[in-house]
């Protein structure tokens, strides 16, 4: 049940029709696992702490740098040297004391990852390269869990839902994350945001995004962005969405699947 100081502080989502009470306490019931607590990562956690999801997950390995603050808007300047989770779990406690939140100081890896996906019912993905976007994805799989997974460039950037253990009506399987990407592109292709420079403000974008699209997935309203590609260009303000489906050759759940395990990633 939702305590009276808990129907105040969501008063208005509580009288949203598509979220309402129900909705609202199906965040709260939610356990949502946030990889990165970066760019992405930032401002998805406070829009899911402030939206009331009841247990908060967070897995980073890095401390706040002075050269972090110019977009990941969880930490300050008094958190310099900080693990991120220390400064983020910091953060959304002051934000919601009502959410529980679980700080992983660590690195995703083969080797825990199903282990402390398998804790949490929604995974969002703001990490910052593919090694472990790649590992994510297929973690999620094995482990029967939906993704929320972003991305940024210079100044664009993607957003897209997997549910690649389900199938859809027609008992097609959804896609993969390696059906849109069939493989990373060559290591020292896409330079990093310390060499090529980032937007602060698109990351705010695509991590409020990835918030959003969390809630819904917990929620159930809307059209999900699962089998579609949110697009955003900052160049010129325009989003535009690419439809994929499942890719019967993929190596993960293809009609021959080659990969099965995390060995990989190992």
């Amino acid at each position: 049940m939702l305590s009276p100081q808990e129907l105040e502080r969501y008063a208005r989502h509580i009288v949203l029709h598509e979220i309402g009470g129900p909705g609202q306490q199906a965040l709260k019931q939610a356990r949502v696992l946030v990889v990165g607590a970066g760019g992405l990562g930032a401002p998805a956690l406070l829009y899911l702490a402030a939206a009331g999801v009841g247990t908060l997950g967070v897995i980073d390995d890095d401390a706040v740098a002075l050269s972090n603050l110019q977009r990941q808007v969880i930490h300050g300047t008094p958190e310099i040297g900080e693990p991120k989770v220390q400064s983020a779990a910091a953060a959304i406690r002051r934000l919601n004391p009502h959410v529980t939140v679980h700080t992983h100081a660590a690195r995703l890896a083969a080797a825990n990852a199903l282990a402390l996906i398998g804790r949490y019912d929604v995974v969002a993905d703001g990490s910052d390269n593919f090694a472990t976007r790649y590992l994510v994805a297929d973690a999620c799989f094995f482990a029967k869990k939906p993704l929320v997974t972003a991305a940024v460039g210079i100044f664009d950037g993607t957003l897209t839902t997997l549910r690649a253990h389900e199938r859809k009506a027609d008992g097609t399987p959804n896609p993969t994350y390696r059906c849109l990407f069939p493989e990373p592109p060559p290591p020292g292709t896409v330079p990093a945001c310390a060499e090529a420079g980032i937007l602060g403000a698109l990351t705010g974008v695509l991590g409020s995004l990835m918030a959003l699209e969390v809630i819904r997935e917990i929620v159930g309203f809307g059209e999900g962005l699962v089998g579609r590609l949110l697009m955003f260009d900052a160049r010129a303000m325009r989003f535009e969405t690419l439809q994929y489906a499942w890719d019967p050759s993929n190596p993960l759940s293809g009609e021959h699947p080659t990969i099965k395990d995390l060995s990989l990633h190992a």
